[in-house]
């Protein structure tokens, strides 16, 4: 899968999990279904180590009450295509 695809996704699971929050009520009966599966759809999206650091990260995060205003998907893609470019361009 494309890098700029698993932006696009990213954002729109990001906004998913953001919609939660704002709909009283709603919000919390969703975050437990939507937590385990942001995780385990983080795993997909990003392999390795990092992924399953990355879906533990985001499974707590929407678990959370309040916290799902993180942009935890988006904050992996960066993470993964900006941060960890640079790395690998220096060495």
């Amino acid at each position: 899968m494309g890098k700029y695809k698993k932006l696009i996704l990213g954002i729109l699971f990001d906004a998913l999990g953001f919609v939660s929050f704002i709909i009283p009520g709603i919000g919390e009966f969703s975050d437990i279904v939507w937590a385990p599966l942001s995780g385990w759809i983080m795993t997909k999206l990003y392999k390795g180590k990092s992924g399953k650091i990355a879906g533990i990260i985001s499974f707590v995060e929407e678990a959370l009450p309040g916290f799902d205003v993180i942009p935890t998907f988006t904050l992996m893609w960066i993470y993964t295509y900006v941060f960890n470019s640079e790395k690998k361009t220096k060495k």
